[in-house]
């Protein structure tokens, strides 16, 4: 495992800067570029319209990864709220780490600052997805104290499953 970087601070994202606002959308596309974040970028819809519909979003809390004055990382939250623990909870939707720097413990700065704003707003868990062919992410969850999610070891894990909706003709 490697050091955390002395000079690395984790700070919430501004999106009303225009400049952090580009600086996270640069750091997404570069996520979504990757081959785990789908390989293909972010649409060009997504390019002009992510950043002030991010701004809408009730419940968003995300923040910037800072090395040597320049944004390395983002992770991006979102709100929600467990009805077995009737207790909020924070999901972890992006963790981006640019690709030169990884293995430097910025990941794991990202995810303690995601936990450190769960506990803020009383959280009863951090919850995530992750593909599964995916380890490199995996180890780093699960030393960040991530595990899979089981109600009852006899019904096995819960898989993330989604329905594509698609857009409606106005």
């Amino acid at each position: 495992m490697s050091q955390r970087p002395e000079d690395l601070a984790v700070r919430q994202v501004d999106l009303d800067d225009p400049e952090q606002a580009a600086i996270w959308l640069d750091l997404l596309e570069h996520y979504a570029s990757d081959p785990m974040g789908g390989g293909d970028g972010l649409s060009d819809y997504a390019k002009l319209n992510l950043v002030a519909a991010m701004r809408e979003v009730p419940g968003f809390h995300g923040a910037l990864a800072w090395l040597d004055g320049r944004a390395v990382g983002l992770i991006d939250c979102f709100a929600g709220f467990s009805t077995f623990a009737a207790r909020p909870l924070l999901n972890v939707h992006d963790i981006v780490v640019h690709a030169s720097l990884r293995g430097r413990g910025i990941g794991q700065a990202l995810l303690a600052w995601a936990e450190e704003r769960a506990r803020q707003l009383g959280c009863c868990k951090l919850t995530l997805e992750v593909l599964s062919n995916n380890t490199r992410a995996m180890a780093s969850y699960q030393q960040a104290g991530f595990a899979p999610y089981v109600l009852d070891p006899a019904a096995g894990h819960a898989l993330l499953m989604q329905k594509l909706l698609p857009e409606e003709a106005a």
